[in-house]
């Protein structure tokens, strides 16, 4: 029994490493470029939430996913359209890497001087500690709505980019920006939007990791390791197969606690090493 909730609790975590790499798998899908502050705005919107209840005692954390995400959008547009239009190129990858790179070390020291480098949490309230038991299995509430919201934002994503107008648009300028030019569509302008969105869904991931665990101002390089290696192993630019490599990573993390209580993230990157030898299109392959 005791495995079995440990494979339970390794499925939830994973849904939350889906939404790691969720925003980092579009952006690639898009533009092919590898946003590699990814991690460092994930924190800085965990800051930015804990910063609106901080202002707002009282406020429900998943309430406060709602200005943070409206802001990351505003950010991932203009840092698209100020800074990265200006290097990405079609086939050309180390520029953009470059400019990111660099983002994220001033991000991550503007963060340091203004919030330290000690350990903070967004209080969760009753929701941390809220359970059911289903068998004698014990589930948390917060970490199966993590799953929820993570299936849902896969979903909405999936459908938008498979369904609607702006969806078409998108993939045709992740096809061929040259030819979405003669049809008077700004390739710019669509990956700026493409790059908001990736900030919502990075907003969107922060909150709830700084619902489930403490956060400082150098956590950034912890969690693009985590969605990075969740967008390879799933198949880069293959958004459900990130889901399923987020839960595969969340299952061998924990369950490696089983025989090895140290071990921490070792037998999940041990996991993705071993992956990518063997089959290094990733699970569902490059999309």
């Amino acid at each position: 029994m005791n495995y079995v909730e440990t494979l339970i609790n390794g499925i939830l975590l994973g849904g939350l490493y889906g939404i790691l790499g969720l925003g980092l798998a579009l952006v690639f899908g898009v533009m092919r470029v590898i946003n590699v502050a990814h991690g460092e705005f994930i924190v800085g919107s965990a800051f930015s939430a804990l910063m609106i209840t901080s202002f707002f005692p009282g406020i429900d954390p998943l309430i406060a996913v709602i200005p943070v995400a409206a802001a990351a959008f505003v950010v991932g547009y203009l840092f698209q359209t100020i800074l990265l239009n200006k290097v990405v190129r079609s086939g050309d990858m180390l520029a953009p890497m470059l400019v990111t790179f660099g983002v994220s070390i001033v991000v991550r020291n503007l963060m340091l001087a203004e919030f330290g480098s000690n350990p903070m949490a967004l209080d969760a309230g009753r929701l941390a500690q809220m359970s059911f038991a289903v068998m004698g299995i014990h589930i948390g509430v917060l970490p199966l709505m993590t799953l929820a919201i993570s299936i849902v934002l896969f979903g909405l994503l999936q459908y938008m980019i498979n369904r609607t107008s702006f969806g078409q648009t998108v993939r045709a300028t992740a096809d061929n920006p040259d030819i979405v030019r003669l049809m008077g569509v700004d390739p710019r302008r669509i990956y700026a939007v493409v790059m908001g969105l990736a900030f919502v869904m990075a907003s969107v991931a922060g909150v709830l990791l700084a619902m489930r665990t403490s956060f400082s101002a150098s956590s950034g390089v912890d969690r693009i390791l985590i969605a990075f290696e969740v967008v390879v192993l799933g198949g880069l630019g293959s958004f459900w197969g990130a889901l399923i490599a987020g839960v595969l990573l969340g299952v061998v993390q924990l369950m490696s606690f089983q025989f090895d209580a140290n071990s921490g993230l070792l037998y999940a990157h041990l996991l993705f090493l071993a992956f990518l030898i063997v089959r290094p299109n990733g699970l569902l392959g490059a999309k």
